[in-house]
């Protein structure tokens, strides 16, 4: 509950900085709870239900895997597979060889983290 409420409120805090507007009381009535309900989740004393964190991270342009601790990345570029026709265009094969890619890189970073921990040891 704790990173839901600093991530929240650290976003509202940056907003703030740059518009004074970006009150509690302002995100309170932007996503539609009262005021002491939102000063709670920013708090940590309470936490949002998924429909208002989704309004949240709307509101605040960033994932909701960010406001809830799940990722340290704020926004997910969005995947642009339509460059390659998309995804309903694929062929089997092509599935397949991006898949195979895919396993590599894991692998790959895998093999850097686990050299990288026996290097700090």
């Amino acid at each position: 509950m704790e990173i839901v409420g600093k991530r929240i409120k650290g976003e509202r805090e940056a907003l703030k900085k740059q518009d004074q507007k970006w009150t509690q009381e302002f995100v309170a009535d932007l996503i539609g709870v009262a005021r002491v309900t939102y000063t709670a989740y920013e708090n940590g004393t309470k936490l949002p239900p998924v429909d208002t964190l989704n309004k949240i991270a709307d509101t605040f342009d960033c994932d909701t895997d960010f406001l809830s601790g799940r990722s340290n990345i704020r926004k997910k570029p969005e995947s642009n597979l339509t460059f390659y026709g998309g995804p309903n265009d694929w062929t089997e094969e092509e599935f397949k060889a991006a898949d195979d890619f895919i396993k590599e890189i894991r692998e790959a970073r895998q093999r850097a983290l686990d050299k990288a921990n026996k290097e700090q040891k």
